[in-house]
């Protein structure tokens, strides 16, 4: 089940009416974990278990963990909880992964070998729960949070449909206690969780699926060689439909709970102003950068041992965050790649300590930072290394006998909807989201969110799954 299909729309209805009867609130968190379970199942109904494993082990080793007096016995409780989540998405997805390393490099050195069919169905959302799982377990080792005292809250944490799927990745310390205290969702935040839906919708549906998609599917998606308008412009239809898609489904997911009555934290804004690398990540799948922030890089040594080991944990951290995203090299390549730029720029920083940029400046390292996004874009978007260097060598100009792809309506709908996300980033840079809605004539808002609404209806049957399910 995704958000944007009637179905969801149905279900949702149905959990809001349940949430609002006037049960006890431990039977109303059981309608919600039996909801979620069932919003999961309308997948793939045996990958529940998973979900039922990572959430009994998780639990009783945090259980064990908190109470054993010596701390090897409580090293070896938090490696159980590690090894059996890592087990599980290592297996499932990398298993083709690494057979097929293996087997060319078995190639390499002259030995034949033809691995077994590999034909396991990759969870979904199986790379969100488990670092969700996971920081579980790791903040009640490292004492950074008490366990949760009752199994059904962190069985609800575990599952809570919003964040499921897709993220935000969330931390028990944010989830947990407010499960422990009734929570209803006032007049206000239920108009606001609905206003969230209804744009987080408009974003994926509309802009991403219907204007955005096209474009780069034909420059990516196709055996044919871009010349550098085709390449430029594939590649920048692509980087406003992951921002759409992406952003759309977490904008979603926050509306949906707080529908609810429960509060879960940003995970972009608004990105596409950032000034350099690490205002990016400040800004960009922000519960993901925190959480490779915490329980890699730091662990990792982070910047309190010395240049070299700063750079190299920033370059593992950001290459192990690229694989996070997909069983594939090019992803590791786009990791690496965020890595390169992230450790260029604190050599700069730290080499240029005093110097304090004026607004023009500013904005030409903001555009820069977006250009150089876009280039890590290719190596996100390929499906093959063959397939992201004739991208890359179409935006430096290198295709120079490439025939025209993409008709002008795309060029002219990728230019004004890119340029318009870009600059609404750029206007909405030092703003949230929250104050912007609450500023807002209630007319135009009123009149805003009809269009959305409208559009949407209009364009649904179109839209596809979110791109972040496939991670």
């Amino acid at each position: 089940m995704v958000f944007n299909s009637l179905a969801f729309m149905a279900f949702f209805a149905v959990v809001l009416v349940l949430h609002a009867m006037p049960f006890s609130w431990n039977t109303k968190k059981v309608n919600l974990l039996i909801a979620s379970y069932l919003f999961y199942a309308a997948w793939n109904p045996p990958f529940v278990i998973l979900l039922w494993i990572s959430t009994v082990v998780d639990w009783f080793a945090a259980q064990k963990l908190v109470h054993a007096r010596r701390q090897m016995v409580r090293r070896a409780w938090m490696l159980l909880s590690v090894v059996a989540n890592l087990g599980m998405l290592g297996y499932f997805k990398y298993g083709h992964f690494l057979l097929d390393n293996f087997s060319m490099l078995m190639t390499g050195i002259g030995v034949h070998y033809v691995p077994p069919a590999w034909d396991i169905v990759l969870p979904v959302g199986i790379s969100f729960y488990t670092f969700a799982t996971l920081s579980y377990t790791l903040d009640v080792y490292l004492h950074r949070a008490m366990p949760a005292r009752r199994f059904l809250d962190y069985a609800l944490f575990v599952t809570f449909f919003p964040h499921l799927v897709a993220g935000p990745i969330m931390r028990p310390t944010e989830l947990v206690p407010q499960f422990e205290q009734p929570h209803r969702a006032s007049a206000n935040q239920l108009r606001f969780g609905l206003a969230l839906m209804t744009l987080g919708l408009f974003q994926k549906i509309v802009l991403a699926d219907s204007f955005l998609a096209q474009a780069a599917e034909m420059i990516y998606d196709s055996d044919k060689i871009p010349g550098a308008l085709d390449a430029w412009f594939g590649t920048l239809a692509f980087s406003g439909q992951i921002f759409c898609d992406f952003a759309g489904y977490s904008t979603t997911a926050i509306g949906a709970a707080m529908c609810l009555g429960f509060a879960m934290p940003d995970n972009f804004r608004f990105p596409y102003a950032a000034i350099g690398f690490s205002d990016f990540w400040r800004r960009w799948h922000i519960t993901l950068s925190s959480w490779l922030r915490d329980y890699l890089y730091i662990p990792l040594g982070g910047n309190r041992h010395g240049a070299a080991r700063t750079y190299l944990a920033l370059m593992t951290t950001m290459l192990l965050g690229g694989l996070w995203h997909g069983a594939s090299w090019t992803f590791v390549v786009w990791g690496g790649l965020h890595g390169l730029y992230l450790s260029t720029e604190r050599l700069l920083r730290a080499r240029f300590a005093g110097y304090r940029p004026g607004p023009g400046m500013l904005l030409a390292l903001g555009l820069l930072t977006y250009v150089l996004i876009n280039v890590t874009w290719v190596f996100f978007r390929a499906h093959s290394f063959g397939k992201a260097w004739s991208v890359l060598r179409g935006m430096v100009g290198s295709n120079t006998a490439a025939a025209p792809i993409l008709p002008t309506m795309y060029l002219v709908m990728t230019a004004l909807i890119v340029g318009g996300l870009v600059l609404a980033h750029w206007l909405m840079r030092e703003r949230t989201l929250e104050s912007m809605l609450q500023r807002a004539p209630a007319v135009s808002l009123s009149a805003a969110l009809g269009v959305m609404l409208f559009t949407i209806v209009i364009a649904q049957g179109a839209g596809n799954a979110f791109i972040y399910f496939q991670f």
